[in-house]
Parts: C-alpha cells; sequence; structure tokens
C-alpha cells in the first residue's frame, strides 16, 4: 500500500539507519517530531518529517490530527500458540498453592501438554489465531512464539507447523522458538531419564526436521534449579553451534544457577526473566551483546519479585520487555499494559518501556534492521494512537487501549 499520515500529533521512535539496540542513557531517548507526516511506499517508511516539509502531490492522505504514530511493539518473548486454558490453576493460587506445588501435582506445563496432545492441529491454531488477532488490535506487530508445550515429538512438531500455519495467515511477523526443554515429562521420568538425558533425546530426535522445515529461528529451554540444570544448557548451547541456530534462554525466574554468566560466555542472544540476580549474573550482563528480556506480567500474575530493570540498565546492559504470554504465568499479550508495569514497579521511565517493547524487542530477535522504530527502508509496522496528549500516556493509563489502529506492512488491520 502507498500512503501519506499527515497531521501527525507526535511521531516517536525516530531513529537513522543501522542503529543497533540501545542501552544507558541511549535507552532513555525516544525520538519524536511534533505535527508530522509519514509516507508509506510499497510497505516500507519511504519519507517522513515536519508537516511543513510535506510533499504536495497526488497520494493517498490518512489525517492523523490529534494522534500519534510510533512503530508497532515488537514482543519477544512469548508462548502465543497452545490448546485449552488454565483458569483453574489460578483458582488454586488463590487458595494458597504455589506455581511449584501446581507444577508438582500434574499441573503447570504438563497440564498444557495434555492439552496440546488432545487438541488438532487446526483447532490449536484457531485458538491462536483468535488470540493473535487481540494482540494485533492491541498494537504488537512482531512476536516470538515457543513451542514448548508438546514435550514430545509429536507435541512439539505439532506446535512449531501450528505456528508455521499461524505465520501464512496473518501480516503479522511471528517467528518461531524451539523450546526443547521446558519441563520433563512423565514418560521420560518412567523411563529413568533426567533432564540432561531427556534434552539430549529432544534434540537428536527433532532438531533434523526442524533444520529440514525451517520451522524455529532459535532454540530455548527453561534453566532452573527445579526444571532444567546446567547440564542441559550446555546440551542447547551445543546444538546452537552445531545447527547454527541461536539460543534464547529462560533463567533465573526462581534461582540463580549460574547460568547468566555461561549464556553471555557462549554468546547467546538473550537471557529472559532475570527475577533474582547475582553479582556474577549482573557483571556477566554488563556491557554485552546479550539482551535482558524483561518480563513483569509474569511477576505480576504468579505474585515473584520483578527483575531488577533499573540496575540493569543504569550498568549498561541491554534490555527488552516481552509479555511471556502463556496460559500459566501470564495470560495477557498487551504489550500496553508491560510498558506501565516496567514503569511502575521496574521504575522505567515511559521512553525507556517503549524502546525496550520496539528496537530493543526487534534486536533480541535478530529484526532490528527491519521492525522497531521509524527509519526509512523499515517494514511500515505502525501505531496510530487514539486522541491522546502525549505519546508516554500510553504507558501512564493502564487498562485501556490506547490504539486506534494497526498498520502492518503499510496495510490498516
Amino acid at each position: 500500500m502507498n500512503l501519506r499520515l499527515t497531521h501527525i500529533a507526535h511521531l516517536g521512535g525516530i531513529r537513522p539507519l543501522g542503529t543497533k539496540a540501545l542501552r544507558g542513557k541511549d535507552l532513555a531517548e525516544f525520538p519524536t517530531i511534533q505535527d508530522a507526516f509519514l509516507t508509506i511506499n510499497d510497505g516500507k517508511i519511504s519519507d517522513f518529517g515536519p508537516m511543513t516539509q510535506c510533499p504536495e502531490d497526488e497520494l493517498e492522505r490518512f489525517d492523523c490530527t490529534g494522534r500519534s504514530v510510533l512503530p508497532a511493539f515488537v514482543d519477544s518473548h512469548s508462548h502465543l500458540v497452545y490448546a485449552g486454558t488454565r483458569e483453574q490453576e489460578f483458582n488454586l493460587r488463590l487458595k494458597g498453592a504455589s506455581y511449584e506445588e501446581i507444577a508438582a501435582a500434574g499441573g503447570g506445563i504438563l497440564n498444557s501438554a495434555k492439552k496440546v496432545g488432545e487438541t488438532s492441529l487446526d483447532l490449536i491454531v484457531s485458538q491462536s489465531a483468535e488470540r493473535l488477532d487481540r494482540l494485533i488490535h492491541h498494537g504488537t506487530g512482531t512476536l516470538e512464539v515457543k513451542s514448548g508445550y508438546g514435550l514430545d515429538a509429536e507435541g512439539e512438531i505439532k506446535l512449531l507447523r501450528a505456528i508455521a500455519r499461524l505465520n501464512d495467515k496473518t501480516d503479522a511477523t511471528l517467528v518461531p522458538t524451539f523450546l526443547a526443554a521446558h519441563a520433563l515429562p512423565i514418560w521420560a521420568k518412567e523411563r529413568g531419564w533426567n533432564d540432561e538425558k531427556y534434552t539430549h533425546w529432544m534434540l537428536d530426535e527433532l532438531m533434523p526436521t526442524i533444520i529440514e522445515e525451517g520451522l524455529a529461528r532459535f532454540l530455548d529451554g527453561f534453566i532452573e534449579r527445579d526444571y532444567f540444570r546446567m547440564g542441559t544448557l550446555e546440551a542447547l548451547l551445543e546444538a546452537s553451534k552445531i545447527y547454527n541456530i541461536p539460543t534464547k534462554l529462560h533463567v533465573n525466574q526462581f534461582y540463580d544457577i549460574g547460568a547468566i554468566p555461561r549464556a553471555v560466555e557462549a554468546g547467546a542472544l538473550s537471557v529472559d526473566h532475570l527475577e533474582v540476580m547475582s553479582e556474577d549474573a549482573f557483571k556477566a550482563l554488563e556491557g554485552s551483546d546479550t539482551i535482558a528480556t524483561l518480563l513483569p506480567s509474569c511477576s505480576y500474575f504468579i505474585g515473584i519479585p520483578y527483575a531488577p530493570a533499573r540496575r540493569l540498565i543504569d550498568s549498561g546492559t541491554l534490555v527488552a520487555l516481552a509479555t511471556d504470554y502463556n496460559p500459566g504465568s501470564s495470560p495477557t499479550g498487551n504489550m500496553q499494559l508491560v510498558m506501565n508495569m516496567a514503569c511502575t514497579k521496574m521504575k522505567m521511565t515511559p521512553a525507556e518501556a517503549l524502546n525496550a517493547a520496539t528496537l530493543n524487542g526487534a534486536a533480541a530477535l535478530q529484526l532490528e534492521e527491519h521492525k522497531g522504530s521509524i527509519t526509512i527502508g523499515k517494514d511500515a509496522d505502525l501505531l496510530i494512537t487514539r486522541r491522546i496528549p502525549s505519546i508516554e500516556f500510553i504507558a501512564y493509563d493502564f487498562g485501556t487501549n490506547h490504539i486506534e489502529h494497526t498498520l502492518l506492512g503499510g496495510t490498516f488491520q
């Protein structure tokens, strides 16, 4: 689509071509033009600037008077594709059961895996498409989608193929990740397997098919004291080298077992969660190229500490924000709400939250050359807000969808 947005009250997130992930003081700047225009040609941003420089031609115009325009959100950690829901476990937690206790009793990830096994591929796709539609209308244009609720070869391939099928049906950009180690299934325990042996089996069994069919861009594992330990991390890092597929890792959600220094040393693209941090973990991330992806809605929903965003940012760590959208610990994909939580609970500024939810999220998916900022040549994945007084209002006024239109590849959704 060729289109010119005109009289934009605030055009925010402007960056020169080649800008990488932001850290420190740069993260605190969200460059903006007031009373601006933006031109879209063939799905790309081709021009922008103040209205005083707006070209006078016959290109179709869309009047944005009183509205702000910014890059569509990039959610770099989600589990969007799953089967069924788990509100019964929500009730159990309200009655006093912990996340770990529910998992030990066969709930949690094992519950979702059972539902995946019982649900057809077509139904998983249709359920996930409904969720995705809601996210798009709340401003998300790109999101990583993990497998991990299959827990065996058949279930994991089903989920990855569901992600691929959903990707073919949408203008959004879905980035698939193979979550090879999410929970140890009952059948593996019955065989006497530990977490490391199970992980090796999953990788050996599935990676050739995943590579052949192009089903995943990244590799992931839940590295935690009571789930998968350092031997599993080494197996994932080894597979990353063999198959030339970067790692994005769940770490430090409940305990610090030393995974972050090793992940950074190995060049992991991102380490996600980080609610529990040691001094060694902080020091490993300072100034590194590994992105710390923070998930405040998970902390809110299951009542665990929030990640120490302020210290991470102030020490020069790259920080992104994401939803962790999943049926058990973060049943929301609303990036506007995540930004509000990042500000109120993790002391990020609105500008930091906006950058972490756009350009740094894109960098956490290796898409910073195409997504996440107002840059000539990038995809025209854009948000047009409702009439709001400022861009910062999106993070301030929570509980309301401030997005009036989402454009993906320049097309209204």
